[in-house]
């Protein structure tokens, strides 16, 4: 690959192969899975139904589909509707169980309607698009992904953004699809083969993560970062005792010397819905005598949503004015968001969210802490997590100054930071480079450079 890292930048990406990056704004899973992707976007990213590749019908259509789909993400808060509108969207995204392992390539309702609506013009506009110029097309959503196939356009690339996946997002006759597919984790890559795709189309990557936050191939930013973050996750050493040759001899033994006293940095996340805010207040007035005392910080990262900055703005102003006892994050554009909320993590010690794509993020030596799953794919990626150790379940916010603090003394949390490094991939976005200009993926001999 063409990429060189210096101080944690990307230099010399003139010869990087160009392609047609396409995301959608349903959540902020999609648009994150493409945002390290903008260096080789060509004419930026773009996304369905936002912006100029999208007829105004489109876009009509697609936040139709947005509201919808974020009044169904929030709808377990609206007092009697609130079950049945969230079972609707559930049983549309519903994700069958995964064993007993068998054929699940038969279409599908789902199926049947996303082609029926790409037959009367969904994704037109962006198909006219990509075909002004002959390059790959690399997508987070599946409809594009199956509108460019179905046109019939070459080198379609579909990231999966979860640990596993509803059958829309395979072509109604998979075994004739074109489409190839990259993978965040093992268990994505058996459902898509489950769905039909085939072993020679199935590339399992990881998910893309922010180059800025890996420091590049040798994941030098990362190993940095996690060291100083185990020491800090381990005021007992209990976690030290028990791994220390095996952190000095993956991360480098300067690595786990501590470098400037900081304090402890809890960052809690809702998602692009703006759903479960009320849990960061939760958060914020158990923590408040450390808070106050300096021996923690809470990032609260509020996404683009105005009304859960106001919220977690009074949240604040209830406790501290101090910007180095409670943080707020806050973007009005994506952009914005995810520039600031990437730089946070590289103080952030403990990443409270639900189980959506920041599950992956448990690959940069982040603990997760997880809040109540919101649909089949959180439950995948919830049950992932506990897979790889890498994700400890809530327990009540409002005690959290009592139950946290317990897990972390015990060395808990910090296992959880050291698993997730072990365990998740961690090269995502060079791997999908890597591909785009060489059609294959060269497997690594170690179990942490991959």
């Amino acid at each position: 690959m063409s990429i060189q890292m210096k101080n944690g930048s990307q230099e010399n990406k003139k010869n990087e192969q160009k392609a047609w990056v396409i995301s959608a704004t349903m959540g902020n899973g999609h648009q994150r899975a493409v945002f390290p992707l903008k260096d080789i976007a060509e004419e930026n990213i773009i996304t369905v139904g936002a912006n100029s590749a999208s007829t105004k019908n489109e876009q009509k259509l697609w936040k139709r589909v947005l509201g919808a789909y974020e009044l169904f993400s929030r709808a377990k808060g609206i007092p009697l509707i609130g079950n049945p509108l969230f079972n609707l969207l559930e049983t549309f995204l519903h994700i069958p169980s995964y064993y007993p392992m068998r054929d699940l390539s038969f279409t599908t309702f789902q199926v049947n309607l996303l082609n029926s609506s790409i037959k009367k013009g969904l994704c037109d506009s962006i198909l006219d698009t990509v075909r002004s110029k002959n390059l790959p097309i690399v997508t987070s959503f599946f409809a594009p992904a199956i509108a460019a196939d179905m046109q019939g356009l070459q080198s379609v690339f579909c990231i999966i953004c979860d640990a596993d996946l509803n059958r829309v997002w395979v072509a109604r006759e998979p075994w004739e699809s074109r489409i190839e597919y990259f993978a965040p984790c093992g268990k994505a890559a058996q459902r898509l083969k489950a769905y039909g795709v085939p072993d020679e189309r199935i590339f399992i990557t990881g998910f893309p993560l922010p180059v800025e936050l890996t420091g590049g191939k040798d994941l030098a930013v990362l190993k940095s970062d996690l060291g100083q973050r185990l020491i800090r996750l381990d005021p007992e050493k209990k976690f030290r005792t028990r791994h220390e040759k095996n952190v000095n001899f993956f991360l480098g033994e300067s690595a786990y010397i501590p470098k400037e006293q900081k304090k402890l940095t809890v960052t809690y996340t809702v998602g692009g819905a703006g759903a479960q805010a009320e849990i960061g207040g939760k958060i914020a007035q158990s923590l408040k005598k450390r808070i106050l005392k300096n021996e923690v910080k809470l990032i609260l990262s509020a996404g683009t949503k105005k009304n859960v900055n106001d919220y977690f703005y009074e949240v604040k102003e209830k406790i501290t004015k101090d910007d180095s006892q409670i943080e707020i994050i806050y973007g009005e554009t994506l952009d914005e968001y995810f520039t600031k909320f990437n730089n946070i993590l590289h103080e952030t010690d403990i990443l409270w969210t639900k189980p959506s794509e920041l599950s992956f993020y448990s690959g940069l030596g982040l603990p997760i802490i997880m809040t109540p799953p919101i649909g089949s794919q959180e439950k995948f990626n919830s049950k992932w997590l506990f897979e790889v150790q890498a994700g400890i379940r809530q327990e009540d916010p409002a005690y959290t100054d009592q139950w946290l603090f317990e897990l972390i003394n015990k060395g808990r949390i910090a296992d959880a930071a050291w698993s997730g490094f072990l365990k998740v991939r961690k090269l995502g976005t060079h791997k999908i480079k890597e591909i785009l200009e060489t059609g294959k993926m060269n497997r690594e001999n170690s179990a942490v450079l991959r």
